[in-house]
């Protein structure tokens, strides 16, 4: 278990990376069980030096409570320290897209009007990954089959900066 969530994390790190979404904190939160304290080194050891792993000390406020979460979320928090999602079970699987499109989404959307932590080469990356994500939904968009269909657009909203 342990071995998948991390190759998985790990894998979708180094993608968005590539894609150049750079300055991205991980951080995962271990449970405050016995069971998973004694796992912790193994949690650890089974991600890469680029993702924290926090552990929680048995005598605190547990974490996963203080943020109205549970152990399998995920919390997405914009470069300004606002939650932008909360994602839980079945949405939490890094074998779907909803992770990745809320790291996107939170990393490239400026709700906030001007940022002194946007970087000037973040529009063009945000541009690339809105164009492709254009693209991709233009290939499920339904075709008419007939004389008599009805054609309807997918939209996407996104704002661009």
């Amino acid at each position: 278990c342990f071995f998948t969530f991390s190759t998985r994390l790990e894998d979708l790190r180094v993608k968005l990376e590539n894609e150049g979404l750079v300055n991205i904190s991980y951080v995962v939160v271990n449970h405050q069980g016995t069971y998973s304290q004694r796992k912790f080194h193994l949690l650890k050891e089974s991600v890469s030096d680029y993702i924290t792993v926090y552990q929680q000390d048995e005598q605190q406020a547990d974490v996963w409570t203080t943020l109205n979460g549970n152990k399998d979320d995920f919390l997405i928090y914009d470069r300004c320290g606002r939650l932008v999602y909360h994602l839980g079970l079945p949405y939490s699987f890094l074998s779907f897209q909803y992770v990745e499109e809320s790291i996107k989404i939170a990393y490239c959307e400026n709700k906030c009007g001007n940022c002194s932590y946007v970087e000037p080469e973040i529009d063009g990356i945000c541009e690339n990954i809105t164009k492709k994500a254009d693209e991709k939904l233009a290939e499920i968009e339904p075709k008419p089959t007939g004389q008599h269909s009805h054609h309807h657009n997918l939209h996407r909203h996104r704002q661009h900066h």
